[in-house]
């Protein structure tokens, strides 16, 4: 029999341990390993029931039990420390804090999903662990930053593998009130609700709950609630759940219904409101919009009120593929916008903002409402910027990607939360820090010996547990079945392991691994130098080609041949990869070169002594030095994706077989360790470390990113929004014009019939500004080398200077190029939009070639 409802009735903590409360309502402790070990003090076996969550500890432990710790003076002092040095982090100037000049007030962080920890299970992969990394590494800085998202009924889905090896979705309610999780109030004790206009005179109404993430606060907006028709309080139910309008209800709720979220909590708080938002990819695109509703209330056009949003919005796109963008009907959108959802927006203005240059007339794209609303734009590693510059540049047309505005900022992962807590307790024994980003790895106050050490015990907690869910699952499919005893013998903590856990899209190649099954088993079944595969990951419910790559792997894991070798995990989540990766010696990543935007799981790898072996895609292309691991070289001149398939596996199974087996094997005396190994895990450690901090990428963030947006918003809201309306009323102007800019005619002159290095380039150019004033243009010689095709390559630009006085006809412009190098040399002139507001010449998309 099923319970309709569930919820949590926790034990009354004594007055003296009232301390636990406050450290178990913050969620500092999901990072903090010295509160972690106060609330495992309570008691270790329930702690890692309830997997290590102090709300649900607190829920469950006896009551003699809290009793007896209450009269416990060592206990109540450790209690009281901790809560001191909560205290003390929630209120001391940090980096942020000691940063001179204009810094924004206050940033508002929007993202669909977040990971912070196990016990709020409100994410399905990497974007949503890149997002609860943000908040952490900008609560450890002192960023004042507000997260914004969605509290889901049922999470993404809880998954289990049938005995044939098919992915089987669940969705268990969550019960906010035994999560880390208190509702917003307004000062009279009502909670703080928000409300849309939708289409056939009906409302959305949302509560706002708040979780305190150190010193961030992260707002989720939740519809079951009464107020709410039976059908909307399912708004809320799944991420990622249904397609569609239901889909395009929660946008709408995250981007509006999230920036009236902010803007109560700022009025209940008293904290400043932000001057900067960042919407972490396009789901929550619809704040820009917001926003602008607001400012037409105070009196500004549509096209004034753009501006000052595109001036404070960061736009941060995830995804390499078209596919992974999100794509409504136009009419759905006219619909909904045809109310009194946004008053002052007309649906022709929000229309225009999702148009796909050169694409579906019919799609509303919120990739590119997201770019064109955000003036400050990034990809997530460099090599993902120069994708996301191809990908978007239709945009900017004409333009060469390198001048498209959109740049990229690297990932980054959270070291506290993810490094092991045996890591870090050498780091502080030995080389007397608890920052193992900035620790001295290659100190000889640490052996070999003692850091393979580590590793060992690392890889034996993954083997204990690895075992323990594999049990747990079996049962789960046999009810009332005892675990065959082979089970108890699966993987050993002595034998070199391989881990692979990621979301299964296709792109990401699962089962590249199984290209030569009987290749594969030989290298798991070596009698010296085996190997051992541990593979975790979730495939989207309705991804049945996923679902076929995960039953294909497990049929292969369920071979008794080397079913003691390669186990497949079952449901992915925060709890099972914080000893995933520390128990790994090598991280695997196969995707398809370009498609991994950066792929953050080899990171926290890596901040665990772990090897990469990846493709050259995403942060490796960035940071694979030869040093820190293997790169799979990619078969770009295949025939055919099946060819490619093939050279890569093969390249994969002699990198494993005759370069990592061997160097792992090969073990020196007395340590038992690996030298040549440790000296790439030590590498490892103390190059990749810093540069993969959360903490690197936040300040990336705040100096990029966060500081120039602040700035370009200041001056569009001085003086009354005076820059806001002059740039609007330019923009108007120059796009009016531009029709009739043109480069009338070109000539040269100054080299010799056969040019030499060393000669300059005299350059005449007739320029028509069809009535623009030459303020607001810039006319630049654009030279390089010219390849085959006329293409410039190696570009460089040189401004040219303008002559005579305004008035009918063509403007000339002269200038000089140096001809400064050898070979093949190109050059054309080009009419450019210039204004002191534009982030990039490129803004406007408007540029004059000469023909």
């Amino acid at each position: 029999m099923k319970a309709i409802r569930k919820f949590t009735v926790r034990a009354v903590v004594p007055e003296p341990l009232a301390a636990l409360e406050d450290l178990a309502a913050n969620l500092r402790w999901s990072w903090h390993e010295p509160t972690r070990r106060l609330f495992e003090h309570i008691d270790a076996t329930l702690w890692n029931d309830v997997g290590h969550d102090p709300v649900a500890l607190l829920g469950e432990v006896h009551q003699d039990r809290l009793s007896e710790l209450a009269a416990d003076e060592s206990f109540i002092t450790w209690t009281t420390r901790e809560r001191d040095a909560l205290a003390a982090y929630l209120s001391e100037p940090r980096w942020f804090q000691h940063l001179e000049g204009q810094k924004p007030r206050g940033i508002a962080y929007f993202s669909p999903e977040f990971g912070i920890a196990a016990a709020l299970p409100q994410y399905s992969g990497g974007l949503g662990i890149l997002a609860g990394d943000h908040l952490k590494s900008a609560s450890d800085l002192g960023v004042p930053l507000t997260g914004v998202g969605l509290f889901y009924r049922s999470g993404y889905f809880t998954q289990a593998i049938s005995p044939d090896g098919w992915q089987l979705e669940s969705y268990p309610l969550l019960d906010p009130d035994g999560l880390p999780l208190s509702v917003l109030r307004h000062p009279d004790g009502s909670a703080v609700h928000v409300t849309l206009a939708l289409p056939d005179d009906r409302e959305l109404h949302a509560r706002v709950w708040q979780a305190a993430v150190g010193r961030v606060t992260l707002l989720l907006l939740d519809t079951d609630i009464p107020e709410n028709e039976d059908d909307l309080r399912s708004v809320t139910d799944r991420l990622y759940g249904g397609g569609g309008e239901h889909r395009l209800l929660q946008e709408l709720l995250l981007g509006i219904g999230g920036v009236r979220a902010v803007d109560q909590w700022v009025e209940v708080t008293g904290a400043p409101s932000p001057d900067v938002f960042h919407t972490n990819e396009g789901h929550a695109g619809f704040l820009g919009l917001e926003r602008i509703s607001g400012l037409i209330g105070e009196g500004l056009s549509f096209d004034e009120a753009l501006q000052i949003v595109r001036a404070g919005t960061v736009f941060t796109t995830h995804t390499p593929v078209p596919a992974g963008i999100d794509r409504f009907d136009r009419a759905l959108i006219e619909r909904y916008f045809a109310t009194d959802l946004l008053p002052g927006v007309e649906p022709a203005d929000v229309l225009t903002l999702g148009v796909e240059p050169g694409g579906d007339a019919n799609v509303f794209n919120m990739a590119y409402m997201g770019l064109r609303i955000g003036q400050h734009a990034n990809g997530v590693s460099k090599l993902h910027g120069e994708v996301s510059r191809r990908m978007f540049g239709a945009l900017w047309p004409g333009f060469d990607s390198e001048e498209v505005p959109i740049g990229s900022i690297t990932n980054g992962v959270h070291a506290p939360t993810w490094t092991d807590p045996a890591l870090l307790e050498l780091a502080e024994s030995r080389l007397g820090t608890s920052d193992t980003t900035s620790a001295d790895w290659h100190s000889d106050a640490i052996s070999d010996g003692e850091l393979w050490s580590v590793k060992l015990r690392m890889r034996e907690q993954l083997v204990d547990d690895a075992r323990r869910r594999l049990r747990d699952s079996w049962i789960g499919q046999h009810e009332g079945g005892t675990p065959p005893v082979w089970m108890d013998e699966l993987l050993d903590p002595n034998v070199l392991t391989i881990g692979f856990a990621r979301r299964v899209p296709t792109y990401k190649r699962l089962t590249l691994m199984l290209q030569d099954p009987e290749r594969l088993a030989a290298l798991l079944t070596h009698p010296e130098r085996p190997i051992q595969i541990i593979i975790a990951g979730k495939s989207h419910p309705a991804d049945d080609e996923g679902k076929r790559l995960i039953q294909r792997l497990v049929q292969f894991t369920q071979d008794p041949a080397v079913r003691r070798r390669i186990v497949f995990l079952p449901d992915y989540d925060i709890g099972m990869a914080q000893l995933l990766y520390p128990g790994c010696d090598v991280w695997l990543n196969n995707p398809l070169r370009p498609l991994e935007a950066c792929g953050t799981s080899g990171m926290k790898a890596a901040l665990n002594g772990a090897l990469n072996l990846s493709i050259l895609d995403g942060w490796w292309a960035e940071y694979f030095d030869g040093e820190n691991g293997w790169a799979i070289p990619t078969a770009d001149a295949a025939g055919d994706d099946a060819e490619r398939d093939r050279l890569e596996a093969a390249a994969l199974y002699d990198l494993l077989e005759h370069r990592i087996a061997p160097l792992y094997y090969e073990r020196d005396e007395p340590t038992g360790a690996s030298a040549g190994w440790m000296r790439l895990v030590r590498h490892t450690l103390a190059t990749l470390s810093p540069e993969l901090s959360a903490d690197r990428m936040v300040r990336d963030y705040v100096e990029h990113l966060y500081r120039p947006a602040s700035e370009y918003a200041a001056k569009m809201a001085d003086a009354g929004f005076r820059a806001a309306r002059d740039l609007a009323a330019w923009k108007q102007r120059v796009v009016g014009a531009w029709p009739g800019v043109q480069v009338v005619h070109v000539e040269s002159g100054g080299v010799a019939a056969v040019p030499y290095v060393g000669e300059e380039l005299h350059l005449r150019a007739h320029v028509e500004l069809a009535g623009l004033d030459p303020a607001d243009v810039t006319v630049e010689v654009v030279y390089g080398r010219s390849r085959s095709t006329d293409e410039l390559v190696d570009v460089r630009r040189g401004e040219l200077t303008a002559h005579g006085d305004p008035g009918e006809g063509a403007r000339l412009y002269t200038g000089t190029v140096p001809l400064d190098r050898a070979g093949s040399f190109g050059y054309t002139v080009r009419v450019v939009p210039r204004n002191r507001l534009l982030v990039s010449p490129a803004e406007l998309g408007l540029q004059t070639i000469a023909s």
